[in-house]
């Protein structure tokens, strides 16, 4: 462990310096258009002086009163004014590979729905849609052995899919165009290991990999296609592998989990249709000796061109405990790491609504978010956990170029705008400021938009505008500029040109 943070400082190093330059381009400035840009990468960042690249911090909410009981593998949306709660569950609580086996497992597991109006208090939804049939005889012996008296539970969105309730993940498809029939779509779906399972398992319930469904109203599902959309031999998918259409590339995108080099891993495929999927490309994530156990990536909601991940890295050397990472990956790149560190930590104890282990946050796989992070009000978004855990975090605020009361600067690259507006996502102490200069190509100031030419901005906004005594910003638009940003006990997560 003594060497741990020479190898965090190489690999990130290589990490970052990839994807970064790739992302930049080296022939010119970097286009950003009208695009929010946020601090989560050093896309932007050329110098640091005084200031440096932060790892924004979720806090922890209190703990939610009547949370779902259960969070494996759960998906969070925000449909038509209510939150939507998608989780894996059990038929017969209990009843998983390590007490009944595989295949008797897999057949107990359920998707579960909840709802919430204020993304706090859920409820199940009462759908009454499957009528769980005759169960396999060896979860009827696990509950008469273990005298489990059960009732199916009545939020039941997805039954009687082999494996797919694994890790059932849907999701609003964005593509323009779609049909109002396949508005929603998921992924799920089992590996199967050996050749004992493909010959055992194939003939009764299809092959392995992730299959495709659509439904017009995220409760209704039917499977887009009998075959896997990803086939069997392109991944594990045992954790939660994701889908969506990324804006950015105008194709669909998906991340899922593999084994590489003995370690757990993340790999990427594209479709342009949903059903055709190109050959997998392994991700650049992991550190030196690090499990990825889930990717948790989606374009984030304010800034689709930009994908945020919030992996699990999983520990099995300290008592097989999970934590949150942060990464980010910009269309058809790798991803980029900047922190080695932890963005959410193993939390307190669970607590009743704790897994089905009752195991602290620092034990066993106690800390797989709900896919994704939410926008719960005007200026936060939050990310739920087990055990009712809620952590919020402000607009944007995944990560921040901060000066101390000393002050500090930054200068950005030579980019490209458009637009006659600057909007910052920024916080300050009451003592604080932030100012920005817009320099040439050159690097001299712009007459009229010097620093001098900037009443300091002061205060906590998430989009508030820059001004200069020059006047028209709109008068620089294509033209290639650098941003020079002076800091006094401040932070810049974000910042945007518009009309």
């Amino acid at each position: 462990m003594a060497s741990r943070s020479a190898w965090f400082a190489a690999v990130l190093g290589g990490i970052v310096a990839s994807s970064s330059a790739g992302a930049a381009g080296a022939n010119g400035p970097i286009d950003i258009g009208s695009r929010r840009e946020l601090m989560v990468d050093r896309l932007l960042i050329d110098r640091l002086e005084g200031a440096e690249h932060r790892l924004g911090r979720a806090g922890l909410a209190a703990f939610a009163d009547t949370p779902p009981p259960v969070q494996e593998y759960a998906t969070v949306l925000y449909i038509g004014g209510r939150y939507l709660w998608y989780t894996r569950s059990k038929v017969v609580p209990g009843a998983y590979w390590k007490t009944v086996g595989d295949e008797a497992g897999t057949l107990n597991e359920v998707t579960l729905l909840y709802e919430s109006r204020d993304a706090i208090a859920w409820t199940p939804v009462k759908l009454d849609l499957y009528k769980v049939g005759q169960l396999d005889p060896r979860l009827l012996d696990y509950a008469r052995t273990n005298q489990i008296d059960f009732t199916p539970p009545i939020n039941i969105v997805l039954a009687n899919e082999f494996g797919v309730n694994h890790n059932f993940t849907p999701f609003e498809d964005a593509r323009p165009g779609v049909p109002a029939e396949q508005r929603f779509k998921a992924i799920g779906g089992k590996c199967y290991r050996t050749k004992a399972q493909q010959d055992a398992w194939t003939p009764k319930y299809g092959p392995g990999g992730l299959r495709a469904f659509v439904s017009p109203d995220g409760i209704h599902w039917k499977r887009l296609w009998d075959e896997p959309i990803i086939p069997n031999g392109w991944g594990m998918f045992d954790s939660q592998n994701v889908a969506f259409w990324s804006p950015a590339e105008g194709q669909y995108v998906c991340y899922f989990r593999h084994f590489k080099g003995g370690l757990r891993a993340i790999r990427r495929s594209t479709s342009k249709d949903f059903l055709h999927w190109t050959d997998p490309v392994d991700m650049a994530a992991n550190l030196p000796g690090e499990h990825l156990y889930t990717n948790g990536t989606k374009p984030y909601f304010r800034a689709p061109h930009i994908h945020v991940g919030l992996p699990t890295r999983y520990v099995p050397e300290w008592h097989s405990a999970t934590e949150v990472l942060l990464m980010t990956c910009r269309p058809g790149g790798q991803y980029d790491r900047p922190f080695a560190q932890a963005f959410i930590r193993p939390g307190p104890e669970l607590g009743k609504y704790g897994s089905e282990h009752h195991v602290p946050t620092f034990g066993n796989r106690g800390n797989y978010i709900a896919y994704h992070v939410t926008q719960t009000g005007p200026r936060e978004m939050s990310i739920y956990l087990p055990g009712g855990r809620r952590y919020v975090l402000r607009l944007d605020g995944f990560a921040s170029v901060h000066a101390p009361h000393a002050g500090g600067e930054m200068l950005t690259r030579p980019l490209t705008f458009q637009g006659g507006r600057l909007t910052l996502n920024y916080a300050t102490a009451a003592n604080g400021s932030l100012r920005v200069e817009v320099q040439d190509a050159a690097g001299k100031a712009v007459p009229g938009f010097a620093l001098g030419d900037c009443p300091p901005l002061t205060g906590d906004e998430v989009d508030g505008a820059v001004t200069w005594r020059g006047g028209d910003l709109g008068k620089l638009a294509g033209r290639c500029v650098r941003l020079r940003f002076a800091l006094t006990d401040a932070d810049l997560y974000a910042l945007r040109f518009a009309e």
